[in-house]
């Protein structure tokens, strides 16, 4: 799906900061955290912006929650939309150490998810489980993406490590590596403790992975903005709220002032691409 539909000021005005990929896209990837949406709740998210979305995840363990004539019809909706579908990262923790993981991965299939993502944000996984798991969920034909980070401020990685740990996950196969967040962006990841990106943070796994392999979960305003400027509008982004889409693409496409204002007054350079 593309978008081919004709937009309401196509062929008068055109967007700010020009270039934004379009869907299938590979960069510039937006994926949504649902929590608890209905299914006209999914179609008017689908009607309103499907071009914007690829990817959605049913947040944590939700899926277990629903009947399942009930999730089957939800992903339906997307997977009719071109949009990718996961269970959350803590579904897939739960049948590990459940020891279910093979039923896991046969009910994901039979449901009609499209990706999986290979987590441990809570549990604890070594490598070697970590590459099992891994090369378990691509041979049952799903797209396999991995987050990194642990869910408790306590527990947060160093940058050397989480370096280490999405080089592991990369050289294992999977698609993408998530930098884990949360919902807070508050002391987790390359945020500190007010909700500030660590710049010095980002810059260092930068400059040691391919950043169009990263996605980095960016739940707020603020982080979006950061990432938008200082990757260029096409840096993949993660762990949406589903009523800030339209927020967010405008913000890629210079429709707000916040972007908008870099090309009017040319006061900094917007990344054109991920360096």
């Amino acid at each position: 799906m593309t978008e081919t539909k004709k937009k309401s000021w196509q062929g008068i005005l055109d967007y700010p900061l020009p270039n934004r990929t379009a869907k299938p896209r590979q960069d510039g990837i937006t994926f949504l955290s649902v929590k608890g949406y209905g299914i006209y709740g999914l179609k008017d998210l689908v009607a309103d912006a499907a071009d914007y979305i690829d990817r959605v995840k049913f947040s944590f363990g939700t899926t277990l929650l629903y009947d399942e004539e009930l999730l089957r019809e939800k992903i339906a909706i997307l997977r009719a939309a071109n949009i990718d579908i996961n269970p959350g990262g803590t579904c897939g923790e739960i049948a590990v150490y459940q020891g279910e993981y093979d039923q896991f991965l046969a009910n994901a299939r039979d449901l009609g998810f499209t990706t999986i993502e290979v987590s441990d944000g809570t549990i604890t996984m070594d490598d070697a489980t970590r590459e099992r798991i891994v090369k378990k969920t691509l041979d049952a034909g799903f797209k396999v993406v991995s987050e990194v980070g642990k869910k408790d401020s306590a527990l947060s990685l160093s940058v050397e490590e989480m370096i280490r740990q999405i080089q592991r996950d990369l050289d294992y196969g999977v698609d993408k590596v998530t930098i884990e967040s949360r919902s807070s962006a508050q002391g987790i990841g390359v945020y500190d403790a007010k909700g500030q990106v660590k710049g010095d943070d980002v810059d260092q796994i930068t400059a040691a992975v391919d950043c169009r392999r990263l996605i980095w979960e960016a739940p707020n305003k603020d982080g979006q903005e950061y990432f938008i400027k200082r990757m260029g509008n096409n840096v993949n982004l993660g762990n949406i709220k589903p009523e800030d889409i339209i927020p967010l693409e405008g913000l890629r496409r210079g429709l707000r002032g916040d972007t908008f204002r870099l090309v009017v007054y040319q006061q900094d350079k917007l990344a054109s691409s991920c360096r």
